[in-house]
């Protein structure tokens, strides 16, 4: 099973199997639990950065890095509303496009991050070729009509391609972490 699969495993409701393009009890609360709480420290770090309340951080000098930040930080709400709001309408399937586009380029974005430390990849960097098999496995189910592993591959990406890598993203003298904590 891969990281991005454990949390495809959560059970659905019985009205859920009638209609597969609704989240079960569990997934959505993970969904909005992740969701809400990522947003809410990525908008406060955001707006610590903006007002000049954050310390300075080397990370903010490579555009790679902005690049990465512009780019998930909306993905982060984008892709909870996407999974909570009502499906396979023209506007979510619109701003589903835009929802892999970010996670694409966050993906890219983040191979160009490793100068900072030291010329390597570190193993958050496993993470890049997770994302973007994700977005392939998200747009190939998508476009088969198989709606219940497309569910099944878009719980996992958003809960495990924004989760894991963003919990490191707010460790002490990673530049989210700065914004937000000092």
């Amino acid at each position: 099973m891969t990281a991005f699969a454990t949390a495809t495993a959560l059970p659905l409701r019985s009205a859920d199997r009638a209609n597969p393009f609704e989240l079960g009890p569990l997934a959505r609360a993970a969904v909005g639990v992740v969701g809400v709480g990522f947003t809410t420290v990525c908008a406060l770090a955001a707006v610590r950065f903006a007002a000049g309340l954050a310390p300075d951080h080397a990370g903010t000098q490579s555009f790679a890095v902005m690049l990465h930040i512009a780019t998930v930080v909306p993905a982060v709400p984008l892709g909870a509303w996407l999974m909570l709001s009502r499906k396979g309408t023209p506007r979510h399937k619109q701003l589903g496009k835009l929802w892999v586009a970010l996670m694409v380029i966050t993906a890219l974005a983040a191979l160009f991050i490793r100068q900072i430390n030291g010329g390597g990849f570190s193993p958050i960097h496993l993470f890049v070729p997770l994302t973007l098999h994700g977005a392939w496995k998200t747009i190939a189910t998508a476009r088969r009509g198989d709606i219940a592993a497309h569910k099944k591959a878009l719980i996992g990406f958003y809960l495990g391609a924004l989760t894991i890598p963003g919990l490191f993203a707010f460790m002490p003298g990673r530049v989210m972490g700065t914004w937000l904590f000092g």
